[in-house]
């Protein structure tokens, strides 16, 4: 049996791909610490009692504040992909000091700047730590290492609902219902501090440093990177292949425009905006804000919603751990449409319980939308959550990958705003019957994503133009996944990890 062998490089990106992970969290945390926070009787009573429409509106406008992720290209280019979720860290700070200052009459007003703030923020956090984690990555374990992005947020996501579940338990007097919702939103300070004093030290990609210029530091990056991993030789093949690259494309138009006016990266472009807009179409957002009211709706208690939402979200990081290891291994596609049968059957079983055994007549009935909201949150943790993440940030050249996968991501702020919206009201209004319209948005996506979706797994990402290229001439899908891919020019095959 082959002997497991640990590289110093395998030991650097996993603690460097970790860290960046912490970007993630922030994120996660963000949104699962509000779904606790809009059942929170301070927080009702500091909102004035707001309407299931308003509490829509303080959900949907984080992701108005996201949508504003296009510019975050811009520290992410000139000042390089760390910069940019610092700026990004320290934004979430001054968006998460509204929030917990609201208070008086213009309560509802500060919390809503506060949410656009953080929402800013969090849409240069969410792109450039899987951006980092991309362009660190050897092509091989490359899908490994950006699924520590979604691990991240998933785990602020459970960390979330579990201090909303604990400050259930800190509401005795007036002055503990007051503090404790905002105290439970300024928690996410400690890693924001942690994240933003780390990023400083942390080495810049080499990408990015070719990009401008800084080849001697690029050099010196990859092989810290790369030591114990590849050879000098495999090392020096890949340095060169990525400036071939970086000028390839540099003799282009460097213009945002780019995106839109060459076939090539417009091709791109619209399946990355496209798979994030179906990311969170599926029913993700509503899953992740409203899933104790979904709870309640089955007619459990607050804090028994705040815990069953701790669980889900806790098991969430395990399928989540697992799906790093099938990614490369299975492919993009085959997780993701995977995904996407699992959440689609979780929101069938939920309608037609709903119909069934309506007013939660059948308490077994009950347990079983449970079960199958859990499967459906699993499903997500194998699909949509991190692949999204993961093929966005490795399709497009390194001239235009900030900006592409910037874009890319307005698609899936889009996709939260409307869904954000929809959900309460329609769980409002409709009851059990939303089920069917996010079921149909799952098993429509399933040949959406074979049809159209070129794999991706294994391959180098200076090898994406011919990818493109091929799916350009009409080939999308039926690209052989079992055929190896194109190597960069003088690499070996056992230059592969």
């Amino acid at each position: 049996m082959m002997a497991l062998i640990i590289t110093k490089a395998d030991i650097r990106l996993h603690l460097l791909c970790i860290f960046f992970a912490v970007g993630s969290f922030v994120w996660g945390y963000n949104v699962g610490i509000l779904s606790s926070v809009l059942v929170h009787p301070g927080f009702v009573e500091a909102m004035g009692h707001p309407s299931p429409s308003r509490k829509g509106v303080i959900t949907a406008i984080y992701y108005l504040g996201t949508c504003y992720v296009f510019l975050s290209h811009t520290a992410s280019d000139y000042f390089g992909r760390r910069y940019a979720a610092l700026t990004g860290i320290f934004t979430v700070a001054i968006g998460n000091a509204f929030e917990c200052g609201a208070s008086g009459d213009g309560a509802y007003a500060m919390m809503i700047v506060g949410r656009i703030i953080s929402g800013i923020g969090v849409g240069m956090l969410s792109t450039s730590v899987p951006l980092y984690q991309s362009e660190v990555a050897p092509a091989g374990k490359r899908g490994k290492y950006v699924v520590l992005n979604h691990v991240g947020f998933v785990a602020g996501l459970a960390a979330g609902f579990w201090v909303g579940y604990g400050v259930t338990f800190w509401n005795t007097t007036e002055h503990d219902i007051y503090v404790s919702w905002r105290f439970s939103l300024a928690v996410i300070l400690i890693p924001c501090l942690i994240f933003g004093v780390g990023l400083p030290f942390l080495p810049e990609t080499p990408r990015w440093l070719i990009e401008h210029d800084h080849y001697d530091e690029a050099r010196r990056s990859l092989y810290w990177l790369r030591e114990g991993s590849f050879t000098e030789e495999q090392i020096d093949a890949e340095l060169s292949s990525i400036r071939e690259n970086v000028d390839e494309h540099r003799s282009q138009s460097t213009s945002w425009t780019v995106l839109f006016t060459d076939r090539n990266l417009f091709n791109r472009l619209w399946r990355a905006s496209l798979l994030q807009f179906m990311a969170q179409m599926c029913g993700a957002t509503a899953m992740k804000y409203y899933l104790p009211t979904l709870f309640a709706k089955l007619g459990l208690p607050t804090r028994v919603t705040l815990m069953a939402g701790g669980i889900e979200s806790t098991l969430k990081i395990g399928m989540t751990v697992i799906e790093m290891f099938l990614i490369d291994r299975l492919g993009r596609r085959v997780t993701l449409t995977a995904g996407c049968v699992a959440m689609g059957l979780g929101m069938l079983i939920n309608g037609v319980l709903g119909q069934v055994y309506p007013d939660n007549t059948n308490s077994a009935a009950d347990v079983a939308c449970i079960v199958f909201i859990f499967i459906y949150a699993l499903g997500y943790s194998m699909g949509f959550g991190p692949a999204a993440w993961v093929y966005g940030s490795e399709i497009f050249p390194t001239s235009v990958r900030a900006r592409g996968l910037n874009f890319s991501a307005s698609g899936g702020a889009i996709g939260s705003i409307v869904v954000a919206q929809v959900w309460p009201v329609g769980i409002d209004t409709i009851g059990s019957n939303i089920y069917f319209f996010f079921m149909a948005v799952n098993f429509v996506c399933i040949p959406i994503i074979v049809l159209l979706y070129p794999e991706t797994k294994g391959r180098p990402l200076e090898d994406m133009d011919s990818l493109f290229n091929q799916t350009i001439a009409g080939v999308e899908g039926e690209i052989d996944e079992h055929t190896e891919p194109v190597l960069p020019k003088n690499v070996s095959n056992s230059s592969r990890s």
